[in-house]
């Protein structure tokens, strides 16, 4: 019985041997931006159970790009060397390795989330956040620095350097991260951009930070590897960022050379959050992937192998991303399969756990 969950999914010149992957989320368990044995077993174990696709949680391109210490980075060659053991892994595993990057923005300089996410004082470590405007994400959130045009292309040069450091640690996705209220979001949303010149106002000038780094990042990223991006595709909020806004943003990318929109939602204020269900953000997914023709990836409390066959049989998404239930269950796709009589690798190690009927 042939599934579409398990069959294989090709993006210029990778092919992913089913439609699973692994979102990216943080464990703010790095030190100095650097992956430790927490993510070789976290990101190998998620290999080992059967993910076609693996990304990496958010890298921060520079030091002061991360949202908490404990982030990982992209931004020195030592961070490269770390990574690479764990891409040759996810790859004699089968999964296909990505990463995504980002830039927190005014959602940076905090404590990691076990701690209690507030803001870490530049007396105390922390760093200065940037953002399109000075305006905090919350009271107790330190107050960001107004760009300047220095800035934006400071950061724009920063993404390239990190899709560069990228290609040199064995990555052969990567996502840009332009969704959950950081920097990129921040400059798409009126609700967190306030700005007068270039990069304010109009909906052309509200993209043009993004499409500035998708520009400096393609230049970057090899041809024959995919370019994702992460969106929130509406800030839940009237008068915010919103679906229709995505699509028209979508096939601007799509014309810049990026193959996927990874499609979340809201974050942009403490206040911008969807009603959590079962295929919430899937919406979102099967709008943009209609009006943009753009693929897409499906994400949001997604947990039944069923549900997610449904998805892709319903062409609302090209992908489905697991996040939450994966860290319950590295296996879940090759339980999957076996729920759906698809066909799946399993490692060698364990084959004599495969059920036989």
């Amino acid at each position: 019985m042939s599934t579409r969950l398990f069959s294989p999914y090709e993006l210029r010149g990778i092919t992913l041997k089913n439609r699973i992957g692994v979102s990216p989320m943080c464990q703010y368990s790095a030190t100095d931006g650097l992956p430790n044995q927490w993510h070789v077993v976290h990101l190998g174990s998620r290999a080992v159970g059967g993910a076609g696709l693996v990304i990496v949680e958010a890298a921060a391109v520079a030091p002061n790009a991360r949202i908490t210490h404990g982030d990982l980075g992209i931004w020195n060659d030592e961070q490269v060397n770390a990574f690479r053991p764990i891409t040759a892994f996810m790859k004699s595993q089968g999964a296909v390795p990505g990463i995504q990057i980002a830039h927190a923005g005014r959602k940076g300089s905090t404590e990691v989330p076990w701690v209690g996410r507030k803001a870490v004082a530049l007396t105390d470590g922390g760093w200065q956040p940037l953002a399109p405007s000075a305006v905090q994400f919350k009271d107790d959130y330190l107050m960001p620095r107004e760009m300047t045009e220095q800035d934006i292309a400071q950061v724009c040069d920063e993404f390239a350097a990190a899709a560069r450091r990228c290609v040199a640690a064995g990555f052969e996705v990567l996502e840009l991260h332009m969704g959950h209220g950081y920097l990129a979001h921040q400059f798409l949303s009126p609700l967190a951009n306030h700005r007068d010149d270039c990069y304010g106002g109009s909906f052309e000038n509200r993209v043009a930070f993004s499409m500035r780094i998708v520009n400096a990042v393609r230049a970057e990223w090899p041809e024959r590897f995919p370019l994702f991006v992460r969106l929130s595709a509406t800030d839940w909020i009237e008068g915010g960022w919103d679906l229709a806004q995505s699509v028209k943003l979508a096939r601007l990318m799509k014309s810049a050379g990026v193959d996927l929109i990874d499609c979340s939602s809201g974050s942009i204020t403490p206040q911008s959050q969807g009603k959590m269900a079962p295929n919430f953000q899937v919406q979102f997914a099967e709008g943009i992937r209609r009006e943009a023709d753009m693929a897409t990836a499906a994400v949001g409390m997604i947990t039944q192998a069923r549900q997610a066959e449904q998805i892709l049989l319903d062409g609302s998404a090209d992908l489905i991303l697991l996040a939450r239930a994966l860290l319950l269950d590295p296996y879940w796709p090759l339980r999957a399969a076996q729920e759906l009589k698809g066909q799946a690798a399993w490692p060698v190690q364990y084959q004599r756990a495969v059920p036989t009927s």
